[in-house]
């Protein structure tokens, strides 16, 4: 999975600690989804899209090896 986390993130004056404290999270767990190592569950996807006033499709991106 691909993301524009942090694009979004510096985008919004974000730091990683700041958006983990928006969404409830630890500031790793926002560390692995910007390198693409971490699959979020739909609730966390849609938090995380939210903070960043964008929608879960803009933020988040599947290639098609993923959906194998």
């Amino acid at each position: 999975m691909k993301t524009r986390i942090r694009e979004l993130r510096a985008r919004a004056g974000f730091t990683q600690e700041e958006l983990a404290q928006k969404v409830g999270v630890r500031r790793e767990t926002i560390v692995f989804l910007e390198k693409g190592k971490y699959n979020p569950s739909l609730k966390l996807a849609y938090r995380v899209s939210r903070a960043l006033g964008s929608t879960i499709e803009e933020v988040f991106s599947f290639e098609d090896e993923d959906l194998a």
